[in-house]
């Protein structure tokens, strides 16, 4: 019988990849938020953003996931077009 060189807990191709969309919406995130002038309001939604990130880190249902970077893509582009009025 072979034995797998695969750590037990390494991810699926399918699994890496929404990872690593999780893990860039979660960058992007933070990058938007780092923009925002107020420091109460910036530490606020830092806040905020990492506390939903970890409450969430140890769902596995793959639908519920898409759906959340979906969520999360939603709220990005909110904070983004709120910056770009706020710049005018």
């Amino acid at each position: 019988m072979a034995v797998s060189r695969l750590p037990p807990a390494a991810l699926s191709l399918k699994q890496f990849l929404q990872r690593q969309k999780v893990l860039g919406v979660y960058r992007d995130l933070l990058r938007s938020i780092r923009k925002i002038p107020i420091e109460s309001d910036r530490r606020y939604l830092r806040d905020w953003a990492r506390e939903e990130f970890k409450r969430n880190k140890s769902e596995t249902d793959q639908d519920v996931i898409r759906m959340m970077i979906t969520q999360a893509h939603n709220h990005l582009e909110d904070l983004r077009r709120s910056l770009a009025l706020a710049r005018c």
